[in-house]
């Protein structure tokens, strides 16, 4: 289905086509949603929304033929006020950000999707977006809406796709990977600096992918000097590679239980 008639996203399509996706039963909108911020000196701004829309991508071109997924254009800015003070980066209001996810939801409703699916590139989206979908879900009880951020689906793959034991993700190793696989042209090797994310409370977590119960809210230079957390030097293409197929495969995987589910509530 993706490859035949929802191939790129909603921009590149007439009203009549994104009807007909819409109108097929169990069909599914599926949202890249990013960030525009500092991803330190070696990644663009936008590498969030860059890599949410290529993980969305690979996965809607790996679900079933019987799947009717449309891709829509990326939400290209979130919540991220914590990585201002390095500059690059433009946040919105945290109110804003649910309301537009939430509006996302009600116009997709109305053309007659029967679920959303938000494919979040940004960890500081993550509390908001499930703020936002239970919005959205509770008026639009007719809609399944979920959310995932995609990197928290490679998780059971990290000791095939990542090589260094430094803590952290920001503009690491995993998302310079990635970066290299999407648009090499976008990444500079040469600034590229291995930073470890040190937490300095008890049971805060060193990493995303190894988060503590307590939270605390810190501006990102007082984590670090250059912008970036993790090892971006230990990056290859190759890897990066390897971690978007994957992701692919999750999510196709993700989107054909929805698809499943929602036909199931309609017949």
């Amino acid at each position: 289905m993706y490859s035949e008639l929802t191939d790129g996203t909603w921009l590149t399509k007439p009203y009549a086509e994104i009807v007909d996706v819409a109108s097929r039963n169990g069909s599914i909108l599926l949202v890249p949603v990013g960030s525009l911020e500092q991803h330190g000196r070696h990644l663009p701004t936008g590498t969030d929304t860059i890599l949410a829309t290529a993980a969305a991508r690979a996965g809607a071109a790996a679900v079933g033929d019987d799947v009717p997924v449309l891709l829509a254009p990326p939400l290209w800015t979130g919540y991220s006020p914590h990585h201002l003070p390095f500059g690059g980066t433009i946040t919105v209001d945290h109110d804003t950000f649910v309301d537009t996810i939430v509006d996302v939801v009600d116009a997709a409703a109305q053309n007659g999707f029967d679920a959303v699916v938000l494919v979040n590139g940004h960890g500081g989206n993550k509390p908001l977006l499930s703020t936002a979908i239970t919005v959205a879900g509770r008026s639009n009880p007719e809609v399944d809406v979920s959310t995932f951020l995609y990197l928290d689906l490679l998780r059971p793959h990290l000791d095939e796709i990542q090589q260094s034991d430094v803590p952290g993700t920001h503009g690491g190793e995993l998302e310079t990977a990635l970066m290299l696989s999407v648009r090499p042209d976008l990444v500079d090797e040469s600034e590229a600096t291995a930073t470890p994310q040190h937490e300095p409370y008890e049971r805060t977590g060193t990493d995303l992918f190894d988060g503590g119960p307590v939270s605390v809210y810190r501006p990102f230079d007082e984590y670090t000097d250059t912008g970036t957390l993790g090892d971006p030097e230990a990056a290859s293409e190759t890897a990066g590679e390897r971690a978007l197929e994957l992701a692919g495969t999750e999510i196709a995987t993700a989107l054909e239980s929805i698809h499943e589910h929602v036909r199931a509530d309609e017949s």
